[in-house]
């Protein structure tokens, strides 16, 4: 598995998840719903801020 865990903070409510970056279905907050992350066939399309990458392989 090739890919990197990366924190994320949800624009609307603050909210800080982690979420993978190759994600290959839609990542939604879990406590605002909002979308944070959107799969396009490779790395993830991010809707929030990045804060750290978690772990790197």
């Amino acid at each position: 598995m090739a890919g990197t865990f990366i924190r994320v903070r949800c624009d609307d409510c603050e909210n800080e998840q982690v979420l993978f970056g190759k994600a290959a279905s839609t990542v939604n907050c879990a406590v605002c719903g909002s979308t944070l992350a959107t799969p396009t066939g490779g790395e993830a399309t991010l809707h929030g801020d990045v804060v750290e990458v978690v772990e790197a392989r």
